[in-house]
């Protein structure tokens, strides 16, 4: 049996097909949730980084490293 992404894909339609539509509604809000989550995560670590960036470049900007830079 193969384990390539078409027949994973192809397994999870046919398991998702079997549920009640009850269940099937599950299914799909989890998977919203999965890709809100996902999203969200890569919103945050932006956020923080752009935040982090002022303080950062206070430390990593001065004379004394100046010989850093030019490397």
């Amino acid at each position: 049996m193969s384990n390539s992404p078409a027949r994973i894909n192809e397994d999870l339609i046919e398991k998702i097909r079997n549920l009640p539509p009850h269940q099937v509604a599950e299914v799909e809000e989890f998977v919203d949730f999965l890709h809100t989550r996902e999203t969200a995560d890569q919103g945050l670590t932006q956020r923080v980084s752009n935040l982090s960036e002022a303080a950062f470049a206070r430390v990593w900007d001065n004379p004394d490293d100046a010989e850093y830079d030019r490397v």
